[in-house]
């Protein structure tokens, strides 16, 4: 067997290889294998003639794989695969290397100076040498061989789905020169870039990229939690398809355009189109997309923690955000009001204060207000649209914090210290920082424990304490607690 630390979950060799041969989907991104006879590694569901046993190699991560020597298969291409999220409520060591792990994979933890093995020892407010400690403990690589693969397999991708230039890939992927960027390919993969660019013309005005989920996922659930929420304008929703306008704010640029999200349930992928006007922040987009329908989630743990309490909640997952700015204004509005209340205050709020963008969606027509518009929003003019006074508060509040750098509500924020700065800001309690700290943190124990229809959901609704209640019962359901709100809620509208 290969050397994995106890703190991963195991690896069970022959396990792998029946998950190999049957090419389930349930293991894409739990683990890689290395087949010697190529020197290539492949996702569990690669589609090529399954190696023999004896040439297989079976790792948890696509950086121990190339720190092994293996190169990325070409043909199921590994950096499509889900990543492998994993907490522990348990080891120390296990704990700090995830959270290590998941601030390198997301890049709005970084701004504009990209991660770093130092920069990443002192967010976390260790040393660089007890960094490496842990990481190679428990993720058997180096920091910086774990980030060298992120920033090669991001390349991969947009290399093979853009006809972006080599050297905006390079400095998209993280490089600091094409230089590098040339040297790190032909080093790890034996290639020249060039040689991955796909053949075959592109639909003009867009790019088309595929991500891959873990099975069971509840396509109809996801699509139906969105569609209820859509703004018009900003978002439309249809049987099996997503689409929305989108700005983000990268380099001191402002890249604003569209996307589009259709799912292909019988590859367990959702394919993604992106106008060519995002091209430059692609890897920016693919996150956040992978964080708004959670595709990333590992439904084997967290089914085995939650379906005796929500048997029929296996495939549902937490709603996430492609903004986090814009769900924490949405969440204000959503307080207290129904959800079709809070839809037609955000659709005047973007109708007012949004920006038009041409997109080839007819219903696609402005953007969300930006963090500075809404900043300088007087109270009066909110109040026209029907906002409280003590959500125009908030909303402004929330709004100047994104804007002056205050406040960061992404995947890779403290989750922690991030709650309680949205607790200090005017309008905001409990209930919505948690609500935010599950869809925009995609923290997976967040628990809205003042929530009504959570109360109605767990029976607790009566109690004199339903909160406290609630909360009691939620320990069962440690660290998935977001996975337990999403079913309770689920359960309720259904009427189970």
């Amino acid at each position: 067997m290969d050397r994995m630390d106890p703190a991963e979950p195991p690896l069970h060799p022959d396990a792998c290889y029946l998950a190999l041969k049957a090419r389930d989907a349930r293991f894409d991104g739990s683990f890689f294998t290395g087949v010697t006879s190529t020197g290539i590694y492949c996702r569990p569901v690669c589609r090529v003639r399954t190696p023999r046993r004896e040439n297989c190699r079976f790792f948890a991560h696509a950086a121990q794989a190339e720190s092994a020597g293996f190169r990325p298969c070409l043909r199921c291409r590994p950096e499509l695969a889900p990543q492998a999220l994993r907490w522990s409520l348990q080891d120390a060591g296990a704990v700090l290397a995830q959270q290590a792990a998941r601030l390198l994979d997301e890049p709005e933890a970084w701004g504009d100076t990209g991660p770093s093995a130092e920069g990443l020892a002192k967010k976390m407010g260790i040393s660089d040498r007890h960094l490496r400690r842990v990481f190679e403990s428990h993720l058997g690589v180096s920091p910086l061989q774990y980030l060298q693969t992120r920033r090669l397999l991001n390349a991969k991708q947009l290399l093979a789905d853009t006809d972006l230039p080599v050297t905006q890939v390079a400095l998209a992927s993280g490089f600091g020169s094409v230089r590098r960027f040339n040297a790190a390919f032909a080093a790890h993969y034996g290639l020249s870039p060039g040689a991955l660019r796909r053949e075959g013309p592109r639909r003009p005005g867009a790019c088309e990229v595929r991500l891959g989920w873990r099975p069971p996922y509840d396509v109809d659930a996801m699509l139906g939690f969105f569609r209820t929420r859509a703004i018009a304008g900003m978002e439309a929703v249809g049987e099996r398809q997503l689409a929305r306008t989108l700005a983000l704010d990268a380099g001191g640029v402002r890249h604003a355009g569209w996307l589009d999200v259709a799912f292909d349930e019988p590859r367990c992928q959702a394919v993604l189109r992106v106008s060519d006007t995002l091209l430059g922040v692609l890897p920016l987009v693919i996150r956040r997309v992978r964080a708004a329908f959670d595709l990333d989630a590992d439904p084997q743990a967290i089914n085995a923690r939650l379906h005796a309490s929500f048997p029929r909640g296996d495939g549902l997952r937490v709603p996430g955000a492609v903004s986090g700015y814009e769900l924490a204004v949405r969440a204000v509005l959503g307080q207290q009001v129904t959800v079709a209340a809070a839809r037609t205050l955000a659709q005047r709020l973007v109708q007012r204060f949004g920006t038009p963008v041409a997109t080839p969606h007819a219903a696609l027509t402005h953007l969300f207000p930006a963090p500075e518009v809404l900043a300088a929003a007087e109270g009066d003019a909110l109040g026209q649209l029907g906002i409280v006074r003590q959500r125009q508060a908030a909303i402004v509040a929330i709004a100047r914090a994104v804007a002056e750098g205050r406040l960061a509500l992404h995947a890779g924020a403290d989750v922690a210290a991030t709650t309680s700065a949205l607790k200090e800001l005017p309008g905001i309690g409990d209930w919505t920082a948690q609500y935010i700290a599950m869809r925009a943190l995609r923290w997976p124990d967040a628990f809205p424990a003042g929530d009504v229809a959570l109360h109605k959901a767990l029976g607790v609704q009566a109690s004199r304490q339903p909160a406290r209640e609630a909360e009691a019962a939620s320990q069962a359901w440690k660290p998935w607690r977001s996975y337990a709100v999403v079913r309770a809620w689920t359960a309720l509208s259904q009427g189970d």
